[in-house]
């Protein structure tokens, strides 16, 4: 079965439990859409002016490390610095998006691929993130072909690098970030802020319960190349 026959048996539930015979209209798509563009936000609280600053502040309250670099071609380098002051791995996989970069100049081993099911295998993953929410520290991830989901979930080490232009003040601005450039909704939308954690046993945290130890963040000041 077919990820488009899948989706389309789910909808049809959805639709016979509304009473619906058939997929909404042009105009009520329409009507669906002006309404998302039209309806006023709730309360939100005053975002500080310095968005950067403010995600910096709140990803560190959740236990995330944070970097930063001024051009994606010192990505390299950040990661070999972090990676051997933690005393990790240097072998990772990472999106298609940054496999061009001279990871082998800085005594890396990466592959632009998702990362094994065998989770003994790929410790570290490397990703970009969406966007990112200054009021809570959060990465927005969509998956896709070049972004899979995997990336950030399987990996003991999850590290993002966080284009600055991307940090909005809310997570409101996400959807409206995701309505203005994609003409569809990914299949997949995650928030990450932080490690995974649990404090289900005696309300200790513990970090790494359902993904990723660590979070490490690398703030990108300037996201084209030299």
């Amino acid at each position: 079965m077919t990820l488009s026959n899948s989706r389309e048996k789910v909808l049809n539930r959805v639709r016979a439990s509304l009473g619906r015979a058939a997929p909404a209209s042009g105009r009520e798509r329409d009507q669906a859409e002006a309404y998302m563009r039209e309806h006023l936000r709730g309360p939100q609280p005053m975002a500080e002016i310095d968005l950067v600053a403010a995600f910096e502040g709140q990803s560190r309250r959740l236990s995330a490390t944070i970097d930063r670099i001024s051009s994606i071609d010192d990505l390299p380098g950040a990661v070999a610095t972090y990676l051997g002051k933690e005393g990790l791995p240097s072998r990772a996989v990472c999106w298609p998006a940054y496999a061009g970069l001279q990871w082998t100049n800085s005594g890396l081993s990466v592959e632009a691929r998702a990362p094994s099911r065998d989770l003994m295998q790929d410790l570290v993953g490397i990703t970009g993130c969406f966007a990112a929410v200054a009021e809570t520290g959060t990465l927005a991830m969509y998956s896709g072909k070049d972004s899979p989901a995997s990336m950030s979930l399987l990996p003991e080490t999850h590290i993002a690098v966080v284009p600055v232009g991307r940090i909005v003040p809310h997570m409101e601005d996400v959807f409206e970030l995701i309505r203005a450039e994609r003409v569809v909704m990914p299949r997949a939308l995650s928030f990450i802020s932080g490690p995974s954690r649990t404090a289900d046993i005696e309300q200790t945290i513990v970090l790494g319960a359902h993904g990723p130890y660590r979070v490490h963040l690398i703030l990108l000041e300037n996201p084209t190349h030299d």
